[in-house]
């Protein structure tokens, strides 16, 4: 009886059709099956922005891969505005799930600091997707990125564990450089971002394929590299 007068209710205020009504007040049971139902329209909606952008992205054809309706769309999400968001945290999620799971707490620091340079690289670079969000966002002036109190919360910790890889390296004296890990973090990730955001351009002024794997292979162990030689480099007047 409750469950079938709180469908009335809900047609009643809301434009959606019974079927849908009946999806969502589905028993307890179904929980899964709707997480289930929103991890494939945050999937395709990832696929769909990261092509098109905010302003481009369909609805319609977001719902169209999911074999659902905009109506539930918009009812799990609230907007196409409030399923951009979900998928910036899903992207930003994703990435920062996967530097945690490196416990470079427990490498010596110069092999720490490699470690999360040489998984960046490749993360950026087998996720073009994410990076292609963060230019979209960027162009929005990360108008979307400031209404979510969890982007902010889900990116700390990566400024958390540069912050303790350089405070145990100058501890045992290997790492002599005083930058700062916000720099040293947006020093790594440029480079990594640039040759993804930027390699149609570079191979269209420059003839060359950052993703030939010579050229990647190279790319990869100059950046390690060159971020390893500034940690142990003296401050200028200190040597």
């Amino acid at each position: 009886m409750r469950l079938r007068a709180a469908r009335r209710t809900l047609v009643r205020s809301m434009d959606v059709s019974k079927a849908e009504v009946v999806e969502v007040l589905r028993p307890r049971t179904r929980i899964n099956d709707a997480e289930r139902t929103k991890q494939d329209i945050v999937e395709a909606a990832t696929e769909e922005f990261a092509t098109n952008g905010l302003s481009g992205g369909r609805v319609d054809a977001i719902a169209a891969r999911t074999r659902t309706t905009k109506r539930m769309i918009y009812y799990y999400f609230g907007s196409k505005e409030g399923l951009y968001i979900a998928v910036l945290e899903k992207a930003y999620g994703n990435i920062r799930a996967h530097e945690l799971r490196l416990h470079v707490d427990l490498l010596a620091p110069v092999a720490a600091i490699s470690r999360l340079v040489e998984f960046t690289f490749d993360y950026q670079d087998a996720h073009p997707e994410f990076v292609r969000l963060v230019s979209i966002e960027n162009i929005h002036r990360a108008e979307y990125i400031a209404q979510s109190s969890k982007l902010r919360t889900v990116n700390a910790p990566i400024i958390d564990t540069i912050t303790s890889i350089l405070k145990r390296g100058r501890s045992e004296g290997v790492f002599k450089s005083q930058i700062d890990a916000f720099d040293l973090h947006v020093l790594i990730s440029s480079f990594c971002y640039f040759r993804v955001s930027n390699r149609y351009t570079l191979g269209a002024i420059f003839g060359r394929d950052v993703s030939e794997p010579v050229l990647r292979a190279r790319h990869k162990r100059m950046l390690t590299d060159a971020i390893v030689a500034l940690l142990e480099a003296p401050e200028a007047g200190t040597a």
